[in-house]
Protein backbone atom coordinates (compact mmCIF):
# COMPACT_ATOMS: atom_id res chain seq x y z
CA UNK A 1 0.00 0.00 0.00
CA UNK A 2 1.32 3.42 -0.86
CA UNK A 3 2.50 5.66 1.93
CA UNK A 4 -0.03 8.41 1.63
CA UNK A 5 -2.83 9.94 3.60
CA UNK A 6 -6.13 11.30 2.45
CA UNK A 7 -6.66 14.83 3.74
CA UNK A 8 -10.28 15.62 4.46
CA UNK A 9 -11.18 19.18 5.34
CA UNK A 10 -14.84 18.41 5.93
CA UNK A 11 -16.01 19.35 9.42
CA UNK A 12 -18.62 21.43 11.07
CA UNK A 13 -18.14 25.07 10.27
CA UNK A 14 -17.35 24.40 6.62
CA UNK A 15 -19.38 27.20 5.08
CA UNK A 16 -21.19 26.66 1.81
CA UNK A 17 -22.76 29.99 1.04
CA UNK A 18 -25.51 30.45 -1.51
CA UNK A 19 -24.57 32.66 -4.40
CA UNK A 20 -21.03 33.46 -3.30
CA UNK A 21 -19.46 30.06 -2.71
CA UNK A 22 -16.71 30.63 -0.13
CA UNK A 23 -14.08 28.17 1.00
CA UNK A 24 -11.55 28.35 3.78
CA UNK A 25 -7.92 28.36 2.66
CA UNK A 26 -6.44 24.87 2.29
CA UNK A 27 -4.90 23.50 5.49
CA UNK A 28 -1.16 23.67 5.95
CA UNK A 29 0.55 20.33 5.32
CA UNK A 30 1.89 18.38 8.27
CA UNK A 31 4.63 15.76 8.62
CA UNK A 32 5.48 12.84 10.88
CA UNK A 33 8.13 15.00 12.55
CA UNK A 34 5.21 16.85 14.15
CA UNK A 35 3.83 13.70 15.75
CA UNK A 36 2.57 14.19 19.30
CA UNK A 37 2.84 10.48 20.11
CA UNK A 38 5.69 10.83 22.62
CA UNK A 39 3.93 13.73 24.33
CA UNK A 40 0.78 11.77 25.12
CA UNK A 41 0.45 10.55 28.71
CA UNK A 42 -0.36 7.00 27.61
CA UNK A 43 -0.84 5.67 31.14
CA UNK A 44 -3.77 8.04 31.66
CA UNK A 45 -5.56 7.40 28.35
CA UNK A 46 -8.95 5.76 28.91
CA UNK A 47 -11.85 4.67 26.73
CA UNK A 48 -15.52 4.20 27.60
CA UNK A 49 -17.52 1.34 26.06
CA UNK A 50 -14.52 -0.53 24.65
CA UNK A 51 -15.13 -4.26 24.26
CA UNK A 52 -11.57 -5.17 25.27
CA UNK A 53 -9.70 -3.34 28.02
CA UNK A 54 -7.01 -0.86 26.96
CA UNK A 55 -7.58 -1.24 23.23
CA UNK A 56 -8.11 2.52 23.07
CA UNK A 57 -4.58 2.99 24.38
CA UNK A 58 -3.28 0.34 22.00
CA UNK A 59 -4.39 2.02 18.77
CA UNK A 60 -2.59 5.27 19.62
CA UNK A 61 0.57 4.06 17.96
CA UNK A 62 3.74 5.45 16.39
CA UNK A 63 3.25 6.40 12.77
CA UNK A 64 5.39 3.53 11.50
CA UNK A 65 2.91 1.08 13.08
CA UNK A 66 -0.13 2.69 11.49
CA UNK A 67 -0.91 -0.26 9.21
CA UNK A 68 -0.72 -2.84 12.00
CA UNK A 69 -4.22 -4.24 12.52
CA UNK A 70 -3.40 -6.75 15.26
CA UNK A 71 -5.00 -4.38 17.77
CA UNK A 72 -8.49 -3.09 17.07
CA UNK A 73 -10.57 -0.80 19.23
CA UNK A 74 -14.16 -2.01 19.08
CA UNK A 75 -17.12 -0.63 20.98
CA UNK A 76 -19.10 -2.89 23.26
CA UNK A 77 -22.78 -2.24 24.05
CA UNK A 78 -23.50 -0.08 21.00
CA UNK A 79 -21.68 1.97 18.37
CA UNK A 80 -20.60 4.84 20.63
CA UNK A 81 -17.14 5.40 22.11
CA UNK A 82 -15.48 8.03 24.28
CA UNK A 83 -11.69 8.33 24.41
CA UNK A 84 -9.77 10.66 26.74
CA UNK A 85 -6.22 11.59 25.64
CA UNK A 86 -4.07 13.72 28.03
CA UNK A 87 -0.69 15.24 27.22
CA UNK A 88 2.48 15.69 29.25
CA UNK A 89 2.58 19.41 28.46
CA UNK A 90 0.63 22.01 26.52
CA UNK A 91 0.13 21.29 22.84
CA UNK A 92 -1.23 22.96 19.75
CA UNK A 93 -2.92 20.30 17.65
CA UNK A 94 -2.71 20.61 13.87
CA UNK A 95 -4.51 17.44 12.84
CA UNK A 96 -5.86 14.06 13.83
CA UNK A 97 -5.14 10.92 11.77
CA UNK A 98 -7.60 8.04 11.79
CA UNK A 99 -7.64 4.59 10.23
CA UNK A 100 -10.74 2.41 10.31
CA UNK A 101 -12.26 -0.53 8.46
CA UNK A 102 -13.93 0.42 5.20
CA UNK A 103 -17.28 -1.17 6.10
CA UNK A 104 -20.30 -0.20 8.21
CA UNK A 105 -18.23 -0.50 11.40
CA UNK A 106 -16.31 2.68 10.55
CA UNK A 107 -17.16 5.68 12.73
CA UNK A 108 -19.06 8.50 11.10
CA UNK A 109 -19.57 11.45 13.48
CA UNK A 110 -16.61 12.18 15.77
CA UNK A 111 -16.87 15.11 18.17
CA UNK A 112 -13.71 16.56 19.70
CA UNK A 113 -13.58 18.42 23.01
CA UNK A 114 -10.52 20.10 24.50
CA UNK A 115 -9.49 20.53 28.14
CA UNK A 116 -12.50 18.75 29.64
CA UNK A 117 -12.24 16.19 32.44
CA UNK A 118 -15.96 15.56 32.80
CA UNK A 119 -17.03 14.02 29.50
CA UNK A 120 -19.26 10.96 29.65
CA UNK A 121 -22.05 9.85 27.35
CA UNK A 122 -24.68 12.06 28.98
CA UNK A 123 -22.45 15.15 28.77
CA UNK A 124 -21.09 14.46 25.28
CA UNK A 125 -24.54 14.22 23.73
CA UNK A 126 -25.55 17.71 24.84
CA UNK A 127 -22.26 19.64 24.87
CA UNK A 128 -21.18 21.66 21.84
CA UNK A 129 -17.96 20.20 20.49
CA UNK A 130 -14.88 22.28 19.70
CA UNK A 131 -14.89 20.55 16.32
CA UNK A 132 -16.83 17.75 14.66
CA UNK A 133 -15.48 15.61 11.85
CA UNK A 134 -17.42 13.34 9.52
CA UNK A 135 -15.51 10.19 8.59
CA UNK A 136 -16.56 8.51 5.34
CA UNK A 137 -17.24 4.83 4.78
CA UNK A 138 -15.43 2.83 2.14
CA UNK A 139 -11.97 4.16 3.09
CA UNK A 140 -9.30 1.88 4.53
CA UNK A 141 -6.37 4.29 4.18
CA UNK A 142 -5.38 6.72 6.90
CA UNK A 143 -7.40 9.92 6.78
CA UNK A 144 -5.91 13.14 8.18
CA UNK A 145 -8.35 15.77 9.42
CA UNK A 146 -6.98 19.29 9.95
CA UNK A 147 -8.13 20.85 13.22
CA UNK A 148 -8.74 24.54 13.81
CA UNK A 149 -5.37 25.70 15.10
CA UNK A 150 -6.79 28.84 16.66
CA UNK A 151 -9.05 26.62 18.78
CA UNK A 152 -6.76 23.70 19.57
CA UNK A 153 -4.02 25.68 21.27
CA UNK A 154 -2.87 25.39 24.90
CA UNK A 155 -4.41 21.94 24.96
CA UNK A 156 -3.87 19.75 28.04
CA UNK A 157 -6.18 16.97 26.92
CA UNK A 158 -8.75 16.10 24.28
CA UNK A 159 -11.77 13.83 24.39
CA UNK A 160 -13.08 12.06 21.29
CA UNK A 161 -16.77 11.12 21.16
CA UNK A 162 -17.76 8.69 18.42
CA UNK A 163 -21.46 9.50 18.20
CA UNK A 164 -22.45 7.09 15.42
CA UNK A 165 -21.15 4.93 12.60
CA UNK A 166 -22.28 3.81 9.16
CA UNK A 167 -24.78 1.23 10.34
CA UNK A 168 -22.77 -1.46 12.12
CA UNK A 169 -23.75 -2.82 15.52
CA UNK A 170 -20.36 -1.73 16.87
CA UNK A 171 -17.64 0.73 15.85
CA UNK A 172 -14.04 -0.20 15.03
CA UNK A 173 -10.83 1.85 14.74
CA UNK A 174 -7.30 0.62 14.14
CA UNK A 175 -5.18 3.77 14.40
CA UNK A 176 -5.29 7.25 15.91
CA UNK A 177 -2.46 9.76 15.57
CA UNK A 178 -2.07 13.43 16.42
CA UNK A 179 0.21 16.09 14.98
CA UNK A 180 1.12 19.52 16.28
CA UNK A 181 3.47 21.36 18.62
CA UNK A 182 4.37 20.65 22.24
CA UNK A 183 5.77 22.80 24.99
CA UNK A 184 6.73 21.78 28.48
CA UNK A 185 4.46 22.83 31.31
CA UNK A 186 6.16 25.56 33.32
CA UNK A 187 7.13 24.62 36.83
CA UNK A 188 5.64 26.33 39.84
CA UNK A 189 7.01 29.86 40.15
CA UNK A 190 9.59 30.53 42.83
CA UNK A 191 8.01 32.82 45.38
CA UNK A 192 10.39 35.04 47.35
CA UNK A 193 9.06 36.51 50.56
CA UNK A 194 10.67 39.75 51.57
CA UNK A 195 10.65 40.85 55.18
CA UNK A 196 8.59 43.99 55.54
CA UNK A 197 10.43 45.27 58.62
CA UNK A 198 13.46 43.87 60.38
CA UNK A 199 12.95 42.67 63.91
CA UNK A 200 16.02 43.55 66.03
CA UNK A 201 15.59 40.32 67.98
CA UNK A 202 16.16 38.34 64.78
CA UNK A 203 19.45 39.94 63.79
CA UNK A 204 22.91 40.23 65.16
CA UNK A 205 24.39 43.66 65.60
CA UNK A 206 26.08 44.98 62.47
CA UNK A 207 28.45 47.12 64.54
CA UNK A 208 31.40 45.24 66.10
CA UNK A 209 31.34 44.93 69.86
CA UNK A 210 27.90 46.51 70.08
CA UNK A 211 25.02 44.63 71.53
CA UNK A 212 21.39 45.15 70.67
CA UNK A 213 19.66 46.54 73.69
CA UNK A 214 16.12 45.44 74.28
CA UNK A 215 13.81 46.46 77.00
Amino acid sequence: MGDHNHNYGHSNGHDHGHGSHSHSPPPEPTSDSQSLYKYINHDLVWTMNESERDMGKAIIKPYDERFDTNKILESDADEQLIMYIPFTGLVKIYSILIRTPSDDYAPQTIKIFKNRDDIDFSVAGDLAANQTIIHPSGVSDIVEYPLKRSVFTNVKNITLFVEDNHGGDTTKLTYIGLRGEWKELSKDPVITIYEAAANPRDHKSLVPNENIVTE
